[in-house]
């Protein structure tokens, strides 16, 4: 869900969605650090995943959402990956962020001269609209939903970082 769909905008609405998904996301914190702490990736990030994809599960039909096609928290796109496990699951999640590590390596491989930083960056909005899409740092948005999921999802992961969801 984007911050435009609430009026908002910027860093400060990305993180007042975040506290809004907050009493949500604490039902998955002690899954959510589990597999951050499996798959060595921040835990803040994969809840500020879970938090644009589903606002934490709100937006879930039966824990589908995007048009029957994005399946549990974390919106894997059934037509691209096969989901596994119930939506609310450390299966679903341990996929989803498996999927996200393999976006974010793609990023680090087609822009080696990128910053570790920028290329982590390419990999969550890749996560979103796929690797190709990602065609330049300035403009690695352009194409995601709201054209701002990377941007979005980061200001979100610094709120949840500041609520305990790292390793």
């Amino acid at each position: 869900m984007t911050t435009k769909q609430d009026d908002l905008t910027g860093v400060e609405a990305s993180q007042k969605l975040a506290e809004n998904d907050l009493a949500r996301m604490e039902k998955y914190k002690r899954l959510i650090i589990k597999v951050g702490k499996a798959k060595k990736m921040e835990p803040a990030v994969i809840a500020a995943i879970i938090s644009r994809e589903s606002r934490a599960g709100a937006v879930l039909k039966d824990g589908w959402g995007d048009h029957g096609n994005g399946f549990g928290l974390m919106q894997i796109d059934k037509r691209y990956h096969t989901p596994v496990g119930a939506w609310d699951s450390e299966k679903h999640l341990t996929q989803a962020t498996a999927i996200l590590i393999d976006n974010c390596q793609a990023l680090k491989a087609k822009y080696p001269q990128w910053s570790p930083e920028q290329q982590f960056k390419g990999g969550i909005s890749a996560y979103n609209a796929g690797v190709n899409n990602v065609r330049s740092y300035e403009y690695m948005d352009l194409g995601t939903t709201g054209d701002d999921y990377g941007n979005d999802v980061v200001a979100r992961a610094q709120w949840f970082k500041s609520k305990g969801y790292c390793l």
